[in-house]
């Protein structure tokens, strides 16, 4: 609200008028200042802010990694090797034990998590499938990878969270792929051999697969 001065009836102004119009636009000068004072340091503190943030996460990112050896996002990454089966051999074992364990009858009350697989498309090269944790229904994104060396057959095999924010997972996501390795017997085959680590496995060494 602008400054209003006021005098008493009859009361000559003696200014004047440059010097009325000198201090008018003084008043106006303050009141403009006043009003934009308060906007521009909300502004100054939420530039900081996001300034400190952004430093924060980039500094996150590439110290991370070096002190804590696992993925940023709750995932894993496993390597099979099957000699004794060819790539057709292992599919079909895989995509029948994600049909068997469709619904959460194998896990009554919410025991374990060998249930609740759909299967998304399957090809000569590629099995993409979901799992979905039978307590909470966090979802997880299943890929198998088919290579074909000779008579045998290598494998990779990639779970990931789909919550955006999940970094720890209690070796969830290891659980999705090799329970479904386990529970379709392709780990009892001759010469068969599972590679990962924590490097590329979140949590891998202290999964429960009976648990999860």
């Amino acid at each position: 609200m602008a400054n209003v001065k006021y005098r008493k009836l009859g009361e000559e102004d003696t200014k004047d008028p440059q010097t009325r119009d000198d201090e008018e636009e003084r008043d106006s000068e303050r009141t403009l200042s006043g009003n934009s004072q308060k906007p521009y340091s909300w502004c100054n503190m939420a530039l900081k802010v996001t300034t400190v943030l952004v430093a924060l996460v980039i500094i996150g990112a590439v110290i991370i990694p070096y002190v804590v050896p696992a993925p940023l996002h709750a995932q894993c990454t496993i390597n099979w090797e099957f000699p004794s089966l060819n790539c057709s051999g292992v599919s079909n074992k895989l995509v029948s034990q994600i049909k068997k364990w469709t619904t959460d009858d194998n896990c009554p009350g919410g025991a374990g998590e060998k249930c609740l697989y759909t299967l998304k498309t399957v090809t000569a090269a590629e099995l993409q499938a979901t799992h979905e944790t039978p307590v909470k229904h966090y979802v997880d994104d299943l890929t198998f990878n088919f290579m074909p060396n000779g008579k045998m057959c290598d494998v990779k095999g990639f779970s990931t969270s789909e919550t955006w924010y999940a970094v720890l997972d209690s070796g969830t996501n290891y659980c999705n792929l090799h329970n479904l390795i386990t529970g379709s017997g392709l780990n009892e085959t001759t010469g068969f051999v599972e590679k990962t680590s924590d490097d590329v496995c979140t949590q891998y060494s202290s999964a429960d697969c009976e648990k999860y």
